[in-house]
């Protein structure tokens, strides 16, 4: 299983009315650890983009479990979660770095558009060599 941790401090503008991080700063920080988790591990959207490809997200989901707050430290962690599929599924979870605390779950699928905009429907080439780069097929 291939995971990726990234910390990410909350900033001022990242909170809210309420003096919470508002909920859809937490989608970016999930982007954040997707970038991260691409560029160790080779799948880096340039790349993709390189190859003849794009990304999109075509599925998001964020449960929240409680609320972070200016200058909280937090963790995510983006873990890589094997299909057959043409697509790629990740699944985050965002703690506290102080208490471990658990802040938010979450996952993302992608699927894979050819430069045209079509719907890739195998797995791309340069996917399957990647896992088994990895040894994940």
């Amino acid at each position: 299983m291939l995971s990726f941790e990234t910390e990410v401090e909350v900033k001022f503008s990242e909170v809210d009315s309420l003096h919470i991080v508002w909920h859809g700063h937490y989608v970016r920080y999930f982007e954040d650890a997707r970038e991260g988790f691409g560029k160790q591990y080779g799948l880096h959207y340039l790349e993709v983009y390189q190859k003849g490809f794009v990304m999109p997200i075509v599925k998001l989901n964020c449960d929240y479990k409680r609320p972070l707050v200016y200058g909280d430290i937090a963790l995510v962690k983006i873990t890589y979660v094997e299909t057959e599929a043409a697509k790629v599924i990740f699944q985050y979870e965002i703690k506290k770095k102080d208490t471990q605390e658990l802040i938010a779950t979450g996952e993302t699928i992608q699927v894979f558009l050819d430069t045209n905009r079509n719907l890739c429907i195998t797995v791309p080439d340069f996917l399957s060599d990647w896992k088994t780069h990895y040894q994940l097929k």
